[in-house]
Formats: structure tokens, sequence, C-alpha cells
């Protein structure tokens, strides 16, 4: 096994396969290889237990500023735009309601200023404001049981998008290997990667690999790549584990709360399960770990690595977890994986959602949830609330904290094009066909039209008899 090829991607979650499908369908690139460590395709973050299911559009995300909001919005409509044209059946994703929920006076003022003021009323047609009676019709349990006397508004759009990455990821890989010139190698493992006269060599536990160009989209492992190679020497790896607890159907979509500017975290939400609507999953915590992939201890070794063990990274960390919003955040997080008083700690935040919530309506999420990498720029001592992307001498690693899923086509969009000037220009990249693959089948009519042939009714979950 092994052999060459003009490119070789290293990662099978939804970032690689993005990147394989465009470059696959939509450029002329000769010979092109996915390389993936697990026996399977989407194994691990990108796994449906492993996230929150959620296309981030920057319409509810009450920590992304408008600018920010303007890039993820982009991204999202492309891959939104996808799921309309290749997933009729909806065993990829679902649509539903979603919700940004305001409880009193001062988070009521916050959101009216961000939909009025801020302009993300004009960014996003779709999202509207709605207070108590609405909520209630869209999501009555958010409202059963609530104190009537405490303001109470919302910023509901049609646009929620629950996802299942992991079958997205292998609907990409998918269409990609219809091509006779593109392979995939999974359970292959990568053991090193050195830079050769025309491109890399890259060798594996199946064999050598040489390519042209490369791209790394292997998660909190790409840095580590990065460094072995001499790139990231300003960046350091903060993992993040987010967990989640479970409930029966209590909500018909998202509801996401409102976030703390600061963080890079999502504030405590809840969803409704995209394979199984009678499940509702409230999280993320956010729990530090010292590991690259979550309960996989083998990747202590990785993380050490990829921290070095040096004074800017150690000056970087005590700056970061000294501040008056993180650190207590922190500690909170790790108090919510304890067991029986952790469910305790964490349902004022579930009831925040869903007032009438019980302890015993809760269990924790066994074997859910995954590792993301916040990035720590060294320089600055502080967190960089972005993805990051390395380019080096023909080759791009990519690290994708939250939202990367959401923004995978916008980012493989991106690759290409760079991707294509490592080529020597001599290959083409057919943009207009990818766009009509995509984004433009994302709908943009009013809330009704756009949600026509799903299971509502003028734009609300319809309930089971």
């Amino acid at each position: 096994m092994a052999g060459k090829y003009d490119l070789v991607i290293v990662g099978g979650g939804i970032s690689g396969a993005s990147l394989l499908y465009t470059t696959a369908k939509f450029t002329n690139i000769d010979s092109i290889a996915l390389i993936e460590k697990e026996s399977e395709i989407a194994a691990i973050n990108s796994h449906h237990t492993n996230n929150s299911q959620t296309l981030h559009f920057g319409d509810i995300e009450t920590n992304y500023t408008l600018e920010k909001a303007k890039e993820v919005k982009e991204g999202a409509e492309l891959l939104a735009g996808y799921l309309e044209a290749h997933d009729p059946d909806g065993e990829m994703h679902a649509r539903r309601s979603k919700m940004v929920l305001a409880v009193g006076d001062e988070e009521v003022s916050e959101l009216e200023r961000r939909y009025d003021e801020e302009g993300f009323g004009d960014l996003f047609p779709k999202l509207r404001p709605i207070e108590r009676e609405e909520i209630a019709e869209i999501e009555p349990n958010v409202v059963e049981g609530r104190d009537p006397d405490v303001d109470l508004l919302a910023l509901q759009t049609p646009d929620g998008y629950v996802v299942d990455y992991g079958r997205t990821t292998r609907s990409f890989v998918d269409r990609a290997s219809e091509e006779p010139h593109v392979d995939v190698y999974t359970g292959t493992e990568v053991t090193d990667v050195t830079p050769t006269l025309d491109g890399y060599t890259i060798d594996t536990t199946d064999g050598r690999f040489d390519c042209e160009a490369a791209v790394v989209a292997a998660g909190s492992h790409s840095l580590q790549i990065a460094k072995e190679l001499g790139y990231g020497g300003d960046k350091v790896l903060l993992p993040v584990a987010g967990s989640f607890f479970l409930a029966d159907d209590l909500l018909n979509g998202k509801v996401y709360t409102l976030q703390m500017k600061k963080l890079p975290f999502a504030a405590v939400h809840g969803d409704a399960d995209v394979h199984d609507p009678s499940v509702t999953r409230f999280g993320p915590t956010a729990k530090l770990v010292p590991t690259l992939e979550r309960g996989r201890f083998s990747t202590v070794s990785d993380f050490l690595d990829v921290f070095g063990l040096n004074a800017a990274a150690a000056l970087s960390y005590a700056n970061i977890l000294s501040d008056r919003v993180l650190l207590p955040y922190v500690l909170r997080n790790l108090v919510y994986d304890l067991p029986e008083v952790g469910p305790r700690q964490f349902l004022p935040h579930v009831q925040k959602v869903v007032p009438n919530v019980d302890l015993e309506d809760l269990e924790r999420a066994t074997g859910y949830g995954g590792v993301r990498p916040q990035i720590v720029d060294t320089s600055q001592k502080s967190l960089d609330m972005g993805e990051a992307k390395i380019v080096g001498d023909d080759i791009i690693f990519n690290i994708t904290p939250s939202p990367g899923a959401s923004t995978c086509l916008k980012n493989a969009m991106r690759d290409t094009r760079m991707l294509l000037e490592f080529l020597d220009g001599d290959y083409a990249f057919d943009e207009t066909a990818f766009r009509a693959d995509t984004i433009d089948n994302f709908p943009r009519g009013d809330a009704a039209d756009s949600l026509a042939g799903d299971d509502t009714v003028d734009g609300v979950p319809a309930m089971d008899d």
C-alpha cells in the first residue's frame, strides 16, 4: 500500500473529507489520497456523539462579533446547501427551529441591542425577535413553570440545522471516491513527514506516500506534525473536553442561552438529537484535559509534544487561566464531572432553558463528547478565538476548534485555491460548479418558504398527536 500522488490529505474527519470532496469533484488534480489512522472515517470528533450536532451560522451564538458571524455565515450556508442537495431523506441532517433565549431585564436588553443596533437583524433576515407567547408556541417547555414576572425574549430562526457530521463526512468521502484518481486509506497512521526536493514523503504504518503537496487536517495532531517540521513555534494548545447530559423530549429544536463574550466555549444549550428527537441533550461542559483525544491516555505524550514544556507556553497558560472570567468557569466545569454533585450543580443551567426539569430527569451522556483544541498564541500569551491555519512550503496544517465543522467547505475552498498555487498552476478549480453543488441550494426565501417540505407548520415544529 502507498504510492505517489499530487496531493495527500492527512485526516479523515470532516475537515479532511470536505477538502477531498472539493479537490476530487471540482479540480482536475491528477491523483489524490486521503490517509486516516482510524479504521473508519469520522471516528473521533466528527462522530455524531462527540459534538453538539449544530451548524453554526453566527446568528444565535452571542459570543460572536458581527465580523465573525459574517465569516461563519457563508461557511454554514455552503454546508447547508450541500445537505439540501444531497440529503433529501434526512439521513445526515434535520431542520428545526432554533433560538437564543434571554432571561431577565439585563439579558433582554442585551439581546435587543444585538439584534437592532449591532446589525445581526440585518445580517440574518430570517432571525426575528419573539416574546413569551410565541416562545411558548414553539417551545412550550421553555415557558412552562417559569415566573411570569421575569422578562423573556428570544431571537428565533427556522435555520436550525442539526447535523450528523460523521455521516456528512462519509458522504464527502463516498462522493469523492467515485472519481478514479482518488484513493482512501483507513487504518493508516502517519509516523513521519519529510520534505523532499519536489514535495513530501509521508511514512505510515502501511508504507510510504510521496506527494507534491500535502494538507494535514488531523485536529489537535495537526499542530504536533507542524512543530515536527519547524512550523507553529508560537502556538500551543489548550485541549478542552466537552460532555453532555441527556433528558427526554423536552425541546422541539435548539435553544441556546447567552454566552460570555470572553469565552470561546459555547454556553449551555438544549438540542433535540439529530436521529432521535425524543432525546434532548444539554451541554456542553468544558473541562481542560492534558490529552489530544478524549479518553485516550496514549495521547498525553502527544499533548506534551505540542506543549513543548517551555517558559513561553507555561506563562501563556498562567496568563489565560488567571483571567477573572475564565478561571471560575474552568473550576465550575471540573465539578460537573463529579458523581452525584456534578448533575446537581449543572441542573440550574438546564433549568434556565427548561424550568420544570428535575434532577431525576437528567442522566450523564456516557461516552459522548470530544476534545476541542483551543489555540494559544504564546507571543501574545492569549487564546486565539478562531481556527488556525499554518501554511508552509507546499503544505497546509489546519487546526479547527469550533466552528470548524460548520465552516469545513469554506475552509476547503480556500485550501483548494492555495493548493493550485502549490502545484504551479497546472490545475484549475471550477468554483462555479462547486457553488452550484453547495451554497446555491441554500434556501433564501422567507421562513415559511424555507421550511416547505419539513415537518413544520409556519416555521413551528409539528407536535406529535
